[in-house]
């Protein structure tokens, strides 16, 4: 059986470092639009984690290292451990890996901090485009960002959408390379996001990929307590308010649950008892184990069929969806039949 398509991919960098169209937007910024991106900056970094390093952080959702090797054991013996296998890698240098590095040899490096405050300036003026379902352009986005980073803007919006994609489950998608116009979308067609529960009006998809992404590549079923010693590495702990997603415990076992994303049962003659989770039927209408292979293999830069296991998971998974989708309109073609019968003039 073929492979899906893959994703379509987050965003072009085709002319993406036209200087004249930069020098251009840098010249027409009046002086209080730079006042505004600097103090949006200020407020954005204070809403995501200081950064040292090329990914987010503690606190983001990111889960190790996915490798092949671990996901060719198989799930009955020991599964995978997604404290070793991630939701997403760092997305930077697989987004602008097909940049020119000669484009980068005569710029002046910018620090980590520099990156990631404006980084986070762009992300709070792009939750305002998500949350407004407005659509967003290349010399609007550039035009938030300072003159003398202007240069750096390839790194700085592949930080950006990394960021949005890893803690809020927001895509970035350029839907015309024309205009170089952009839509933001929940992660893997997800119709959930969770803004204003909990007070909080952040989105809360990454949240529930990190979830459902963890119990694919635990064998489907997972323990509570497995799920809050993965979630405890991140810095995600139970009974601790989290800046994004509000209480983690009220999110996973009240929320995803009302929302039919995951459904949370007792462990059969456990006693005292203990709890386990799985997917609810809302995440198997919306989206796929498939899918969400896809898109950690994308993220990893590798292929789905690389995870042996979690591949054929997948496979079989498709097949028994095509079987019920073909049995559902075998039914409903008998039903229209049977129906035409009886209503059958004399």
């Amino acid at each position: 059986m073929s492979r899906p398509p893959k994703r379509p991919r987050y965003m072009s960098w085709e002319d993406l470092d036209s200087d004249s169209e930069a020098e251009e937007l840098s010249s027409a910024q009046a002086p209080e639009a730079r006042e505004e991106e600097s103090s949006s900056t200020s407020t954005a970094s204070s809403s995501l984690p200081s950064s040292s390093s090329s990914s987010p952080g503690e606190g983001f959702p990111i889960v190790g290292t996915l490798s092949p090797s671990q996901s060719s054991v198989s799930p009955s013996s020991s599964s995978p451990d997604p404290a070793s296998m991630p939701l997403c890698q760092s997305v930077s240098q697989a987004v602008v890996g097909s940049c020119a590095t000669q484009d980068l040899i005569y710029m002046e490096p910018l620090s980590t901090d520099i990156i990631h405050n404006r980084a986070s300036a762009l992300v709070r003026f792009l939750l305002l485009k998500y949350r407004t379902q407005e659509l967003t352009t290349r010399a609007e986005m550039l035009s938030r960002v300072t003159r003398e980073c202007r240069e750096h803007f390839r790194e700085i919006f592949s930080k950006t959408c990394e960021y949005l994609q890893l803690i809020f489950g927001v895509d970035v998608r350029e839907v015309d390379s024309i205009n170089h116009t952009y839509v933001l979308g929940s992660t893997l067609g997800l119709t959930y996001d969770g803004v204003g529960i909990n007070g909080l009006s952040f989105p809360k998809t990454g949240f529930l990929v990190l979830i459902l992404s963890i119990i694919f590549m635990e064998g489907n079923c997972v323990p509570e307590e497995v799920i809050w010693e993965k979630l405890g590495s991140i810095g995600i702990h139970v009974g601790i308010e989290h800046s994004i997603y509000g209480e983690p415990r009220e999110l996973l076992t009240r929320f995803l649950v009302q929302e039919l994303y995951l459904e949370y049962r007792r462990v059969a003659d456990s006693d005292p008892a203990r709890f386990e989770f799985l997917w609810g039927p809302r995440a198997h209408a919306e989206t796929s184990k498939m899918k969400v292979l896809e898109y950690l293999a994308e993220i990893n830069e590798s292929e789905p069929s690389s995870f042996p296991v979690l591949y054929l998971d997948a496979l079989r998974d498709q097949e028994e969806r095509a079987q019920a989708e073909i049995a559902t309109d075998m039914a409903g073609a008998s039903s229209s039949v049977m129906s035409g019968e009886f209503s059958r003039p004399e």
